[in-house]
This record gives C-alpha cells, sequence and structure tokens, in this order.
C-alpha cells in the first residue's frame, strides 16, 4: 500500500463527513439546524462596516504581509494584556492565521516529529485527529467522562512517556463545554514544566465563559516561554466565514509556527484583518453583552432539552450542549441523529464522531445554540414530539 491511501485512512475520521450529512438532511427536510457551530446572525455592524471600508479603500486587497498586517499584530498583543496581562511582541510572537484551525494545524507541523505522543482531551475537535496524523505523532487520549467531564489529572501523569511531546489543551472545550478551574490549569500546568512538555492551547471560546472568567494557561509560571495559545475572531465576533485566527508565543515557537504557516495558506483575509483589529479593540460593553446573550440562549436550549427528556450536561463556556440520550430509551447517538430530523424537524451532532473510544460517545449528542431566540424557540417546541 502506498503513503497517500495510509495517510488518507489516517485522515479518515467521521466528524467533517457526518457535518455534511447532518446539514444535507437539514437542507433535505427543512429542520432546524443545531448541529454545526456558527451563528445565523451577523456580527457588530462597526466591523461589517470597517472591512467593507478597507476592502473600498485598497487595504489589504493585496497580499498582506506574512505573519499579519501590523494593525491587526498590536490589536493581539493589546488584547492579551488587557484581558490577561500578558505580554507579548507585536513583531515577533504574534502571528496571524487563517483561523484557529490553520493556527492549530501550523503549530502541530511545526512542533512535532513522527513518532512524538500528544495528549489532548478526548472528545477531540476533530481537526486535532488529522493534524496530529499529518505530523506523524501519535495522538493520546485523555477522556472526560461523564456526568461532569473533568479532566483526570492522576491519569494525565501516567499517560506521559518519554516519547510525549505535547498536551494539546482546550478550554473552554469543545464538544462538552468544560472549562479548566485555576487549580486544574495549576496542575497542567506543574506536569508540563515538570516533563519539560510544550503546550498548545485552543482558546477561541475565551469570551464566552459564563461564570468563573477564561484564565489562560500561558500566565502561570514556567509557562509562557512553553506554550503556543490560539484563537480567533470567529466565535467572538461572529463573523465565522472571514477565517481570521492567531498565535501567540514566545519568538522562537511564532518563528517555527511561522515556518509551516507559509506553506499552508501563506496569507489570507487581507481586508478583513483591518476590521479585525478595530474588534479587539471594542470596549468591554459588548464583551460582556456578547457574553449575557449568549448565556440566555444557553438556559433557552437547555431547559427546553431537559424538559423534552434528555440528560443535560449545562456548559460552562462554548455555545455547544452535550446531552445523552439515555433517559428517551436511546443508545445510539449516531443513529439518533439520522433519525431526528425526520421524527421532529431538528438535526444535531452525535458526540461519538469526536471519540477515538466510541463506546464512551456513543449515547452523546450534541446541540448548538448560537441561533436567533426564535429559533431555539422552535426546536425546543419540535423536540418536545419526542
Amino acid at each position: 500500500m502506498g503513503a497517500r491511501p495510509l495517510l488518507n485512512r489516517r485522515l479518515a475520521g467521521m466528524g467533517t463527513t457526518i457535518f455534511a450529512e447532518m446539514s444535507a438532511l437539514a437542507t433535505a427536510t427543512g429542520s432546524i439546524n443545531l448541529g454545526q457551530g456558527f451563528p445565523d446572525t451577523d456580527g457588530p455592524r462597526v466591523v461589517a462596516e470597517a472591512a467593507a471600508r478597507a476592502v473600498l479603500e485598497g487595504r489589504g486587497n493585496q497580499y498582506p504581509p506574512g505573519p499579519g498586517i501590523p494593525e491587526l499584530r498590536s490589536a493581539i498583543a493589546e488584547h492579551q494584556h488587557r484581558f490577561y496581562g500578558l505580554t507579548y511582541d507585536p513583531d515577533t510572537e504574534v502571528l496571524v492565521t487563517a483561523g484557529a484551525t490553520e493556527a492549530i494545524a501550523a503549530s502541530l507541523l511545526a512542533l512535532l516529529e513522527p513518532g512524538d505522543e500528544v495528549i489532548a482531551f478526548e472528545p477531540f475537535y476533530d481537526s486535532y485527529a488529522a493534524c496530529i496524523a499529518m505530523s506523524g505523532a501519535v495522538r493520546v487520549p485523555l477522556t472526560l467522562r461523564q456526568p461532569d467531564f473533568r479532566p483526570d489529572l492522576d491519569q494525565l501523569r501516567s499517560l506521559i512517556t518519554p516519547r510525549t511531546r505535547l498536551l494539546l489543551i482546550n478550554t473552554p472545550h469543545n464538544p462538552t463545554g468544560t472549562v479548566l478551574t485555576p487549580e486544574e490549569l495549576a496542575t497542567i500546568a506543574e506536569i508540563a514544566v515538570e516533563h519539560d512538555l510544550l503546550v498548545i492551547t485552543d482558546e477561541v471560546y475565551e469570551h464566552l465563559v459564563f461564570a468563573t472568567g477564561h484564565h489562560p494557561i500561558a500566565a502561570l509560571p514556567g509557562m509562557r516561554e512553553r506554550t503556543v495559545s490560539i484563537s480567533s475572531a470567529g466565535k467572538t465576533f461572529s463573523f465565522t466565514g472571514w477565517k481570521v485566527g492567531w498565535v501567540t508565543a514566545s519568538a522562537p515557537l511564532v518563528a517555527a509556527v511561522r515556518t509551516a504557516k507559509q506553506y499552508l495558506t501563506y496569507v489570507s483575509a487581507g481586508p478583513f484583518q483591518y476590521a479585525v483589529a478595530e474588534a479587539l479593540r471594542l470596549p468591554d460593553s459588548y464583551f460582556t453583552g456578547f457574553r449575557t446573550d449568549l448565556l440566555r440562549k444557553r438556559d433557552l436550549l437547555a431547559n427546553g432539552l431537559a424538559a423534552a427528556g434528555f440528560q443535560v450536561v449545562v456548559p460552562e463556556g462554548t455555545y455547544f450542549i452535550t446531552t445523552d440520550i439515555t433517559p428517551l430509551g436511546e443508545t445510539d447517538g449516531l443513529e439518533f441523529c439520522r433519525t431526528l430530523p425526520e421524527r421532529c424537524g431538528v438535526v444535531a451532532i452525535p458526540n461519538v464522531v469526536f471519540y477515538d473510544n466510541a463506546e464512551a460517545g456513543r449515547s452523546l449528542v450534541r446541540f448548538t445554540f448560537c441561533k436567533r431566540d426564535e429559533v431555539l424557540a422552535d426546536a425546543v417546541e419540535r423536540l418536545q414530539r419526542l
């Protein structure tokens, strides 16, 4: 068997296939799509106007600088200091990417060698498995289990071997909605320092933490020089189609990630970079209002799902709700999601596609609540048919 079939087999996860299947089902049946995580309304008009202005003024219509336009890199550095007290040099410690997805891919390709082991929370965001496979590394799951999906940090210690190179952390966590506590982060940081491990931390939902606030692991002792922090504009400002993400890290780590990134997209989203620079400087009232609005939507859908008979895990962050369908007399989340559109006109995603250990996620189903209130209310009414 040649190298290409082997690579294709390594990358042949179910996530992307199921997303496409569920979206097609939503269209074919006229169902409400609570599967894929993108809003059904645009973000702030002032940010959209900034993008239009940049296009009309000819800013970013040609290739922007490879690391990102200076205005955006400065805005990202300001954001990190404003919210977390972290100081980064915008010239050497900030890199703009084509969304967080490219930042994840470039970071893993840059920092891993074939045979290295990567410990990551299971269920995985689907691109993690693919990018680890492309790097030739091996993913080692630390499974988050019901009922609360907290990480077992003693198990984390036991998973470390001489081949462990990197910890891949996602907080707030997609799909479970778990937010790591300061105590959990401190323990993870101690483990990383003790074993001299790199950490990649995916923080795209950093402004969607509903109770405790977001705590970046890079701010902990010994972590700044070993941590690659990743975020993006899509989730925070509801412009997911713009695909503007970023990396912040020490200069040597950013240089390594930039080397891989330049052979992926090289550059992207020129005019949108100017708009995101303005978005990051919006007043605190925007970020507070955004979080409050999503909290209300979370409760609307969570209460509706519970009333419909689901076992609901109320998320601490993100805009996803994980449910267990066992109380409905169901056990197969994949089959449940395939029949749900015909049964009540709603689309969801089976969590099993995010697991290596299929049995651990077999009865779990994910819904998103980043939709208009009337859409969520309609979905809740339809789900009562179950």
